[in-house]
């Protein structure tokens, strides 16, 4: 496995990613969620449940796992070392958080579901969160909206800040943030395969029928949704889906679309350039902030996107 000494996250930073936080970050309203967040927000909370309620991972503890974990931190020059948890629950996810005291925490479903090259690549997906400087925005995207939605106005004042703008912006975000850790995966694994047929696996693999499954299949079930743009209102369809049509609006991109960013990103020359060990560096730092630059362009084309989704939910809920 290759070892990135120096890597800054900017050097492998998806540009969707970089775009919609720039967004993000002009929207009226963040400045004022993010001097709350970091007022009344801390992790110990967090911590203490998960020392309390899960396995926190370690030399004499999951110590396969440990190992290949240790060596993702290396490779991709996170310092310090985040604190890894296991948690009993049978749905196949993992997250990361934190920001003084960065934390990963992976499911039993992920270790029962995947093989070791495929937990390998999952931890370093959560470790890319971490080196990009995910997890504070991710943080505060979720205090901001459970925050406004259980209190409204009496909310630490903010409950009159959330604005749906805001709360599509922090999605539209998000989504975006993991094109930039699948690179991550992409770069401590250097084989797309395992990558693939982890994202094939999250998607609905089966231990019992794991022999009839293909990535070369799946692999066609990619192409096959990019094809659906051919026809316009496919994409309007994919627009809303995303954003809440169907009652939940998404935190993730799908498997198959994260699939076709990925093999493209694979054969790129940015890509290449890194594996040669010409990428851009900073000093291993842990989770960077990465300061967002003026975008102005970005935050008018979220502001019409919102606009146009919002009529088309008007005119759903007056033809049902």
């Amino acid at each position: 496995m290759p070892t990135y000494t120096g890597i800054s996250s900017e050097a492998f930073r998806h540009p969707l990613d970089r775009q919609a936080e720039q967004a993000l970050r002009n929207l009226p309203g963040f400045d004022l969620i993010a001097r709350k967040f970091v007022e009344f927000i801390y992790e110990r909370p967090q911590l203490v449940y998960l020392m309390g309620n899960t396995i926190q991972v370690g030399p004499r503890q999951y110590s396969t796992i440990y190992q290949m974990f240790r060596e993702c931190v290396r490779d991709l020059d996170i310092y310090p070392e985040p604190t890894l948890f296991v948690s009993q629950n049978p749905q196949a996810n993992s997250y990361a958080l934190g920001q003084e005291n960065p934390y990963i925490v992976i499911n039993t479903g992920i270790l029962d579901l995947l093989d070791e090259a495929e937990i390998r690549a999952v931890l370093a997906h959560e470790l890319g969160h971490i080196k990009c400087g995910h997890t504070i925005l991710i943080q505060m995207a979720m205090w901001a909206m459970s925050a406004a939605s259980a209190l409204g106005e009496l909310t630490f004042g903010i409950g009159n800040i959330v604005t749906q703008g805001l709360i599509y912006a922090f999605f539209e975000w998000r989504r975006k943030a993991e094109l930039s850790s699948d690179r991550a995966a992409l770069l401590v694994m250097d084989d797309l395969n395992p990558v693939m047929s982890t994202m094939m696996k999250l998607s609905g693999g089966s231990n019992k029928y794991a022999n009839e499954c293909s990535l070369q299949e799946f692999i066609k079930q990619s192409e096959n949704y990019q094809a659906l743009d051919e026809d316009g209102l496919n994409q309007v369809y994919k627009f809303l889906i995303y954003n809440g049509a169907q009652g939940t609006m998404l935190t993730h991109p799908f498997p198959v679309e994260r699939l076709h960013y990925l093999r493209a990103w694979a054969v790129s020359e940015e890509y290449q350039q890194i594996r040669r060990g010409n990428y851009q560096r900073s000093p291993a730092s842990g989770s960077v902030n990465v300061a967002a630059e003026s975008s102005a362009n970005e935050t008018e084309t979220l502001r019409r996107q919102i606009e146009e989704l919002q009529r088309e939910i008007d005119r759903m809920k007056r033809s049902e």
